[in-house]
Parts: C-alpha cells; structure tokens; sequence
C-alpha cells in the first residue's frame, strides 16, 4: 500500500477494460453528481463505444483508460491516459490526456489519487514524456488531484459553449 502524508492510500489495480465493463462503468456513472461536468449519465453504448477504444489503445499504445478496481475487485470507475481526440474542435490535440472518474462511493477515500499515481507510473514506462489534465474549473475535486499529483496549471479557457471555463494541467514525466 503506498502511503501519504495524511493517510495510507487504499490498494488500487488498474485493468485494460473488458466487455462487461462496459455494465458495470454504465452502473456506477449512471449518477448526476458523477457526470456534473461531463454532460449527465450516457446510454450503455456509449461505454460500449469507449471501453471497446480503450483495448485498442491498449495494444497500440501501451496504455488506456483502464478499469479501476478496489482490493476486494468491484469496479469503481476508470483511470488512465488517451490522445487527446482529433475530431474536437477544441482542447489539447496531439497531447496525452490523463484521467479519472469514479462513481459517487469512492469519493473521498483516496482512490482518485491512488490510482493516478499507478497510472502516471505506467504512461511513463510507456515513453510519455508529458500529460495534460483537461478540469472544468467548478470541477474542485478533479482539480485537487491534478495539483496533489504535482501538475502544473498550464491555462484557463473558455469551454465549448461559453459558459464555463476549463483548466489545462500539464506534467513533465521526463526523468530528471
């Protein structure tokens, strides 16, 4: 178990998503409080779409948004990291975007930052140099962790609409 200066962080595994994480992501977001800044609950297709994306950024690059479980193995949500997606008209094309989501039950606990640290281990044994971190800045909880994980706020922005504004962490993982 790794250890903070506050307290032990819980043990995390991270696996690449399979079929039925597709349910079980749909489960545990189905929450409006989860998806407050992501556009509400999605439909299972879209988890289907998502999950069956990360296996193939798995064998192509070596890392995805892998499933989060706890020690006893129930899923919690996802962490991981993904090239930022070509067709937005927005956002940090061409970067590799670090994140996490969990279901409303593993908030607060220390899995969100437990499992971002695994995830920063593994990107970097994967030769990524740098990952940004794209929070909406109502998003205080995401943000945290951002910060805890010793990124760097890069810049603030408008999101697609006007209406909100988004924060763009960046971190070296450059040896050094």
């Amino acid at each position: 178990m790794t250890t903070s200066p506050t307290r032990p962080l819980p043990d995390v595994t991270l696996r690449v998503p399979t079929d039925e994480d597709a349910h079980a992501w749909h489960h545990v977001f189905d929450d409006p409080d989860v998806m407050e800044f992501l556009g509400g609950p999605a439909e299972l297709s879209h988890y289907e779409e998502i999950t069956a994306r990360q296996r193939m950024h798995d064998a192509q690059l070596g890392y995805c948004l892998w499933t989060l479980l706890d020690a006893e193995g129930e899923v919690l949500g996802f962490t991981g990291a993904q090239p930022w997606p070509a067709h937005k008209e927005w956002g940090p094309v061409g970067e590799i975007e670090i994140g996490w989501r969990l279901g409303r039950e593993a908030w607060g606990r220390g899995y969100a930052y437990a499992a971002a640290l695994a995830t920063l281990e593994r990107v970097r044994e994967a030769g990524v140099p740098k990952v940004v971190a794209m929070i909406d800045d109502a998003n205080v909880r995401s943000a945290a962790v951002a910060e805890r994980l010793g990124m760097t706020l890069a810049e603030t922005f408008p999101l697609p609409g006007g209406r909100r504004v988004g924060r763009r962490y960046e971190l070296s993982l450059a040896a050094g």
